[in-house]
């Protein structure tokens, strides 16, 4: 097991190394360089020499690079030139909403999709798995905006049991204590989720009925809700785990949208903004966090995964 961890994370600091050279060279990549695009077309020559020369970019690349690893050891991201504040201090005010709003929204998906699929499963060829099955697909080709859309007229507009907008707190309690308004939000983002942890967990479920340890146990005479529990559960979650991990980008990607439809203050609604007013500095440590995440993620992945199976190990 401690070869396998070792393993891992190996891999994973190779990928965030690579992640943190492919943030560097989209910074260099901006039309004009860093500066022309901070600056604006105004910018004079001078503007921008002197630009280049405070923050560096006038020094051969490996330099500007292993500068730019020093300032992400020490939590610089930069600043945002639009909202003058430190890129990092935006990000740990905004991040922790985001991650509350996108680890309720799984929580639900989770919770709603395992028994789904497991029903679906077990009614393979009924009427309840066409109609769950037609539903889940539906969902999943649904945009995410059309979802919130829909759920914006119905329990706001037309039966107003929810608010359209988010709770605005400067804190993560600011926003529990307007839960209400993260009902549509949390159901939006979800819903998506759903229906493909649905697919996945019935098509696991269904892989697993017809392994040999099923015949045994139900040849033990165990009773068929208990083998759904005990054993084929355990074995059908396993994709599931691995897509979790995997499925962090997707998530972003579904909560800017979300967060920018209900005005909900986190990391979503701070890159859309960003990109609204071309705030590079907040574009790039948007994208340099997530891919982090994404990182970490994968590697939480792989050792769930390996204490669920522990085959995995084995030929690891």
């Amino acid at each position: 097991m401690t070869g396998f961890l070792v393993k891992r994370f190996l891999q994973a600091l190779v990928v965030l190394l690579l992640v943190s050279i492919i943030v560097f060279v989209l910074l260099h990549l901006l039309p004009g360089g860093p500066a022309r695009a901070i600056l604006g077309p105004k910018g004079t020559a001078q503007q921008i020499a002197r630009f280049n020369e405070l923050q560096g970019y006038n020094k051969s690349l490996p330099l500007q690079y292993f500068d730019y690893l020093g300032r992400l050891f020490h939590g610089d991201l930069g600043l945002s030139y639009k909202l003058n504040q430190p890129v990092s201090d935006l990000l740990a005010e905004r991040l922790p909403k985001t991650l509350v709003l996108t680890a309720l929204a799984t929580l639900l998906a989770v919770v709603v999709a395992v028994p789904l699929g497991l029903l679906q499963a077990v009614r393979r060829g009924k009427i309840s798995d066409y109609l769950l099955t037609a539903g889940a697909f539906l969902a999943y080709a649904t945009p995410v905006f059309f979802l919130g859309l829909i759920l914006i007229i119905v329990f706001s507009q037309t039966i107003p049991i929810f608010p359209s907008e988010a709770p605005q707190g400067e804190t993560v309690a600011g926003i529990f204590s307007g839960f209400s308004g993260m009902v549509l939000p949390i159901v939006t983002l979800a819903l998506g989720i759903i229906a493909m942890f649905s697919r996945y967990m019935r098509s696991a479920t269904l892989d697993n009925l017809t392994e040999e340890y099923v015949r045994t146990a139900m040849a033990k005479g165990q009773s068929s809700r208990r083998i759904l529990a005990r054993h084929v559960l355990r074995n059908a979650i396993i994709p599931l785990v691995t897509l979790l991990g995997l499925y962090l980008p997707t998530l972003f990607s579904g909560a800017l949208v979300v967060e920018s439809m209900f005005n909900y203050p986190g990391m979503g609604l701070l890159f859309w903004n960003a990109a609204q007013g071309s705030d590079f500095p907040v574009l790039l440590g948007v994208t340099l966090v997530v891919g982090v995440a994404t990182v970490l993620g994968s590697l939480l992945t792989d050792i769930v995964y390996a204490v669920l199976d522990p085959r995995i190990r084995s030929v690891s």
